[in-house]
């Protein structure tokens, strides 16, 4: 049985070469030209898979929120009769997102209230489920913090692991390995220290 994974689509090219230019140089900075010619393709050419720019972004930031989400609930059905597993699969997952979709961090930051209302207003709706699915594994792993602590602490974490986009190259000195690893040691102190304090 072959364990390589899929090569992408060409649909997904383009959207990661959106995202790594939009976060380079601003969504207002990017023509649809240059994402054409950073996957081969002519400006043109990339309306037979999106009605433009907006429906780029829109597909980027709305596909990231329904992925993480998607993926917590996994670690949840897999992990959730143990707690210290859980929260551990939970913080393991959003450090892969972390280091590997630093451009989505970065636009996501920079570019969210260009989204329309609707969409807006669903990546909103399926972070809030996110930071849940969270908030009820910090419960569990640290029975006497109270929710309101256990959401800000949460919500301090993601902080922590979305200043990746801020890191030059974050797995250049230390390896990726490494990197993973720090941030998955200052996490676990975070939530134990809120946890302390309780």
């Amino acid at each position: 049985m072959s364990t390589r994974t899929a090569a992408p689509t060409r649909r997904e090219q383009i959207l990661k070469e959106a995202a790594r230019l939009f976060a380079e140089r601003g969504f207002h900075g990017v023509g649809v030209d240059e994402i054409g010619a950073a996957v081969g393709i002519s400006g043109p050419g990339l309306y037979r898979h999106f009605a433009g720019k907006d429906a780029m972004l829109a597909e980027l930031l709305v596909g990231i929120s329904e992925r993480l989400l998607s993926g917590g609930r996994l670690r949840v059905e897999e992990s959730a009769a143990d707690p210290e597993v859980l929260l551990a699969a939970l913080i393991d997952g959003h450090i892969d997102f972390a280091l590997d979709d630093r451009p989505l961090i970065t636009l996501h930051d920079r570019e969210l209230d260009r989204l329309r209302e609707s969409d807006r207003k669903l990546v909103r709706q399926l972070q809030r489920q996110y930071v849940e699915l969270w908030v009820e594994a910090v419960c569990a792993m640290y029975p006497a913090l109270a929710e309101a602590d256990a959401r800000a602490a949460v919500h301090a974490v993601f902080g922590l692991l979305n200043s990746t986009p801020h890191l030059s190259r974050p797995d250049a000195r230390m390896g990726r390995d490494a990197t993973a690893d720090l941030l998955h040691r200052l996490a676990r102190g975070a939530f134990a220290a809120a946890a302390d304090g309780a």
